[in-house]
C-alpha cells in the first residue's frame, strides 16, 4: 500500500508529472517585471516546491539556495543489508551511510562524506558474538542538525568520543566537543535544540557513568564560545537505565524515558530540563510504552505498539493513551516498529523488516504508506530536517 502524501515532511511526495519546460523571457530575473527579492518572497509562499522545480532551471536552483526557506526532508541512517549473515561472514561489518530523501525529485541523495578522521569506520553494527542482535547506533536531531552520538566498536567499547554533527544548510560535517564520559547503550534525546546523553556503559561498567547526565547546547552558534561544550547535570537516581540504548523523548521541557524497550514490564523517569531534576513517570504514562514513542513538535506524544501495530496518542488531561484508527491493513504494516519520529502531523516509522512507513495522523482514519528505500540498504533511524543545500547547483 503506497500513497503519495503532502510535502509537509519530504518523505511522502511522489515525483512531479513531466511537464513542458516553460521558457522565461528574461533569464536574469526570477519573475519578469519584479525585483528578485520580491520574487523570492512570492515563490516562498508556494507550499509544494516540486511545482517550482518543474517550471524552469532558475527556479529549481532557487529551491536549494540560501535565499529560499529550506523545506523539510527525510534523513536516514542506513547500513548495508547485503552482507552475508552466515557464520563465516559475521566479521564483516556493513558500511554505514547517511542519506536524504529529496522531496522534489523523490530520490535518495547521499550526504557529503564526513572527514576521514571521523568515527564511522569504528562503529560496529553486527558482532560475531551476537547472532540475532544488532548493536545500536544512536543519532538525534536538534536545532536543525543531525548528530551521531553513540555506538560500539569491535571491543564492545564506546566508538565515539566526539559527536559527529551534520548541518544541512551548509551541507557540512563537524566534530563536536569531547563527551565527558564516552558511552554506549545509553539514553539519548533532545529538547529545544539541546541534546542530552544519560546513563549507559563505558569500556567497563561504572556506576558513575551509569548515573551521569550531560548536555550539549546546539543553539550556540559560536563554536569558539566556551559554552559550546558538554555540561554535566544532576545525576540519575539509580542504575536501571544502562541496560539498553534508549530514546529520551523531548516533551514540554522534559525528557521522558523508560529502562527497557519493547512490550515488557518497565519503569519510567522524567527529567525536567528547566529544574534539572528527576521524577518518576506516572504509571498511566508508562503503560503506553509498548514500542517506540515520539513527540510531535515536542507537544503531543504518539506511540506505536511494536507487537500489535496500533498507534496511540497521549491525552494529558485524561492521563491516558487513546488509540488512533488507521486505514485497513495499516496495523499490519506497523508491526515490528523500531524507531519513530513525528513532525508536521506525520509519523515516520522504521520497522524490523527494513521498511520506512509514513502515518498521517491528521486524517481520519490515519493514512499509511511506505517510502521506497535504496536497494541493498537497511534503515536504522529516520529524522526530519531542513533540505540539504546544493552549492554546486546554486
Amino acid at each position: 500500500m503506497k500513497r503519495p502524501g503532502s510535502m509537509a515532511i519530504a518523505a511522502a511526495e511522489s515525483p512531479p508529472a513531466k511537464r513542458r519546460r516553460t521558457d522565461t523571457r528574461n533569464e536574469d530575473s526570477l519573475i519578469e517585471g519584479l525585483p528578485d527579492h520580491i520574487s523570492e518572497i512570492c515563490l516562498s509562499l508556494v507550499s509544494r516546491p516540486s511545482l517550482l522545480s518543474a517550471v524552469c532551471t532558475r527556479w529549481r536552483r532557487l529551491l536549494y539556495s540560501p535565499e529560499f526557506p529550506p523545506f523539510s526532508s527525510l534523513y536516514a541512517l542506513f547500513v548495508d543489508s547485503t552482507s552475508d549473515p552466515a557464520p563465516i561472514h559475521r566479521r564483516v561489518n556493513p558500511s554505514i551511510r547517511f542519506m536524504c530523501f529529496n522531496p522534489v525529485s523523490s530520490k535518495w541523495d547521499p550526504l557529503p562524506p564526513p572527514p576521514p578522521d571521523t568515527p564511522l569506520h569504528r562503529i560496529l553494527y553486527r558482532h560475531p558474538s551476537f547472532i540475532s542482535f544488532n548493536l545500536p547506533i544512536q543519532c538525534v536531531s536538534a536545532a536543525g542538525k543531525l548528530v551521531l552520538i553513540a555506538g560500539s566498536n569491535r571491543e564492545l567499547s564506546p566508538a565515539i568520543s566526539h559527536p559527529l554533527i551534520f548541518d544541512p544548510i551548509t551541507s557540512s560535517w563537524t566534530s563536536g566537543p569531547p563527551i565527558g564520559s564516552p558511552r554506549r547503550w545509553c539514553a539519548t534525546g533532545a529538547s529545544n535544540g539541546v541534546i542530552y546523553i544519560a546513563s549507559g556503559l563505558g569500556s567497563q561498567f561504572s556506576s558513575t557513568v551509569a548515573k551521569s547526565v550531560e548536555k550539549l547546547d546546539l543553539t550556540d552558534q559560536n563554536r569558539n564560545n566556551r559554552r559550546f561544550n558538554w555540561e554535566k547535570l544532576r545525576e540519575m537516581r539509580d542504575l536501571r537505565f544502562s541496560r539498553e540504548a534508549i530514546d529520551a523523548v523531548g516533551w514540554r521541557n522534559k525528557l521522558l524515558m523508560v529502562n527497557v524497550k519493547g512490550d515488557a514490564v518497565k519503569e519510567g523517569v522524567i527529567y525536567d530540563v528547566v529544574k534539572d531534576d528527576w521524577e518518576a513517570m506516572p504509571e498511566e504514562m508508562v503503560v503506553g510504552w509498548k514500542g517506540p514513542v515520539a513527540a510531535m513538535e515536542e507537544e503531543i506524544l504518539y506511540s506505536v505498539d511494536e507487537t500489535r501495530g496500533t498507534v496511540r496518542k497521549y491525552d494529558e488531561e485524561k492521563r491516558e493513551w487513546r488509540e488512533i484508527v488507521v486505514v485497513e491493513g495499516g496495523e499490519e504494516m506497523l508491526k515490528g516498529a523500531l524507531q519513530i519520529t513525528a513532525v508536521a502531523g506525520k509519523l515516520c516509522v522504521v520497522t524490523v523488516d527494513g521498511r520506512i512507513v509514513m502515518v498521517d495522523v491528521t486524517a481520519e482514519p490515519a493514512k499509511i504508506w511506505t517510502v521506497e528505500i535504496p536497494q541493498g540498504l537497511e534503515p536504522v533511524s529516520v529524522h526530519v530536517l531542513p533540505r540539504m543545500s546544493k552549492p554546486d547547483l546554486c
